[in-house]
């Protein structure tokens, strides 16, 4: 009998630096996709290196985020389906530097699961890639980590990391919100990236419906229901952030009307909020009537309906509300600031 020992290799362990190899070929065509004039560095640098040249004027802020996508990945995972996600990713991230009156400039992710499939990868940069596109956001680095005995086979998990711009005189922060304001909501496709876990055990537990489940108050199935894109507002506020004299936005995520549009008045204000002013999505009446969920808890946990809530002088709502309108999106006033704290709903 032989002594030697038998070798053990980085494939044993698990990781397979070939798969590793494999998809960042797959994942360059959709990172270069997002690539402009600024971007100084290939594909490959151990950095990712963007120049400000043209970016603004005499005193440019960086206005930085990061997020995930939280359990809406487990929806993903059922659905065998990974090209959309990673698009959800860099549209919530943009919408919450967005709120602040910054551009999007550049967009890192982080890909991690246990065993690296190339094509699941490479899937998932493709939404990142079509996510920045889409609102001229550069896919300038990332990580791909594969990690044997970290996560559930055919699982992975994900996260992203946005810089944007402004310019210091442009930053909007709430301070010059007045009582007498309007709020004006622009709708959601959906869930977005929040309340998954919520709706994951309503739907899926308590309901029995299964991703293929057809739903006639959906008009499509459970699965892509709860898939539906995560909303992206840049492009049709932008470019009427001076125009119409935009004084504060909250990003409704996590925490739903409750918590994030507090956030965003000065002290001493609150918005009063008229629940009859938008017509609630089917999705979330059929999560609350299947589940019996209290409607504060459903208030706190999702958006109902509204992905992101405008400030602005009534004199300027209006106008607002139909080039929104004009656009593309569905915005409605929601109601105006009153002094006080907090969210009060009326009706």
């Amino acid at each position: 009998m032989s002594d030697e020992l038998k070798t053990t290799t980085y494939a044993d362990s698990g990781v397979d630096i070939d798969a590793g190899t494999e998809a960042v070929r797959q994942m360059k065509k959709h990172i270069r996709s997002t690539f402009n004039a600024n971007v100084v560095a290939d594909v490959g640098s151990f950095g990712g290196m963007f120049s400000l040249a043209g970016q603004l004027g005499n005193d440019p802020v960086l206005v930085s985020s990061m997020d995930g996508v939280g359990t809406k990945l487990k929806v993903a995972f059922m659905m065998d389906k990974h090209d959309t996600i990673g698009r959800d990713l860099v549209w919530h991230c943009i919408n919450d530097i967005l709120v602040q009156g910054a551009r999007p400039m550049v967009f890192l992710d982080y890909f991690a699961t246990g065993k690296l499939e190339p094509s699941v990868a490479a899937d998932v940069v493709k939404g990142l890639a079509e996510g920045c596109r889409s609102s001229g956001c550069v896919l300038i680095g990332g990580e791909t980590a594969e990690m044997p005995g970290m996560y559930q086979a055919g699982e992975y998990d994900l996260a992203g990391c946005i810089v944007g711009i402004v310019d210091r005189g442009a930053i909007i922060d709430g301070s010059t919100v007045e009582v007498g304001d309007v709020l004006i909501g622009l709708a959601s496709d959906g869930l977005h990236t929040n309340g998954y876990s919520l709706a994951r055990k309503v739907l899926f537990e308590v309901a029995g419906f299964g991703v293929d489940t057809f739903v006639e108050s959906l008009g499509t199935t459970v699965g892509d229901a709860l898939l539906a894109p995560h909303r992206c507002y840049a492009n049709a506020l932008l470019p009427r952030l001076v125009s119409h004299e935009i004084r504060a936005m909250a990003h409704i995520t996590g925490g739903g009307f409750v918590d994030n549009i507090p956030r965003s008045l000065p002290e001493g204000t609150a918005a009063e909020i008229s629940r009859s002013a938008w017509t609630i999505p089917a999705l979330f009446n059929l999560i609350q009537d299947a589940g019996n969920v209290p409607l504060d808890d459903m208030m706190r946990t999702f958006n109902m309906g509204i992905g992101m809530v405008v400030v602005v002088p009534a004199s300027k709502a209006e106008s607002l509300v139909s080039e929104l309108n004009a656009s593309g999106e569905k915005a409605c006033i929601l109601g105006r600031v009153v002094v006080g704290e907090g969210v009060q709903f009326i009706d």
